[in-house]
């Protein structure tokens, strides 16, 4: 069977916020593809085929402020030819196309629950009926994608400096999932999480930081290594020259310019270089993180 990209599209109800999630779930298939726009972006896929094959461990990606989840299009296409479901939600109020909760305290109570909102529809969407394996979850976050991850994993988040500039500090309300077994941190922005915040987070994390990152810089990073409860749980990649967006796929031609900030990498850089190597470590990541070997009194 040659695997393709099946793809759906779908809206998820957020009663809490009164908003709805769009979201797409790219998962193995074995339907002809087609070169599909989403937006003004472009991906090869087979719309509304039959899932093929599984069950699969799910994979959420949840994308940077301001931000859509079609830019990390290529890793969820590569994560779908090496045998994962992938849901590419739109965190809503934190979009390109609406960001008004950018920046408050509403926005980082919204994004974890966006996530557990997420996984539910994918365990309970009909065509994935039995194609999922149970509680197998993890999430990539990109920038206040990391932070989304570590919340939705047990981190405590109090509210920053931009979501406080006329309250005083608060706690975020945030509950946690327990179906999210690993996670990858691109870049993560961590401000909003104290020293000891991170304790309740004891799963597996892929870290991979860009050293002229400017906007999230190695504080971030080291955040998470002192914060969480076992350090030796988390695997730290730095990439030399890389900077915040280094991570995300390359934009297309009409949107690469030196004003559009996402769509630039430092001088000398080109996120296309390490394409394959970032992909190749997150999915051997995911790998063992999602598929531990047998406990010794299993049968091998």
């Amino acid at each position: 069977m040659t695997v393709t990209c099946g793809c759906r599209l779908l809206d998820v109800d957020d009663t809490v916020q009164q908003a709805t999630i769009p979201l797409a779930l790219l998962y193995p298939a074995d339907a002809p593809e087609t070169t599909e726009q989403f937006g003004p972006y472009a991906l090869d896929v087979a719309r509304d085929a039959p899932p093929a094959g599984g069950p699969f461990p799910l994979i959420v990606v949840s994308h940077g402020n301001s931000g859509t989840p079609w830019a990390y299009r290529d890793l969820a296409r590569h994560l779908v030819h090496a045998g994962y479901v992938v849901a590419l939600p739109a965190h809503p109020g934190n979009t390109r196309h609406n960001n008004n909760r950018a920046n408050t305290a509403a926005n980082l109570a919204n994004r974890p629950r966006h996530i557990s909102l997420v996984i539910d529809a994918a365990y309970g969407h009909p065509a994935l009926a039995g194609r999922l394996l149970a509680d197998r979850v993890a999430v990539i976050g990109h920038s206040i994608g990391g932070y989304t991850a570590l919340a939705v994993a047990g981190g405590l988040p109090w509210t920053g400096p931009y979501e406080r500039k006329t309250n005083p500090p608060q706690p975020v309300p945030v509950t946690p999932d327990a179906r999210v077994r690993a996670l990858v941190l691109l870049a993560p922005a961590t401000a909003w999480f104290r020293p000891e915040a991170l304790r309740a987070v004891r799963l597996p994390i892929l870290m991979i930081t860009g050293d002229r990152d400017t906007n999230t810089p190695v504080e971030h990073a080291v955040n998470v290594l002192d914060g969480v409860a076992d350090c030796a749980q988390v695997t730290h990649k730095v990439f030399a020259g890389a900077g915040h967006f280094s991570f995300m796929s390359k934009f297309p031609a009409a949107m690469t310019k030196p004003e559009f900030h996402p769509s630039q990498d430092p001088p000398g850089f080109d996120r296309a270089d390490i394409e394959q190597e970032l992909f190749a470590d997150i999915e051997g990541f995911l790998a063992a993180a999602l598929n531990p070997p047998p406990a010794c009194n299993e049968t091998r």
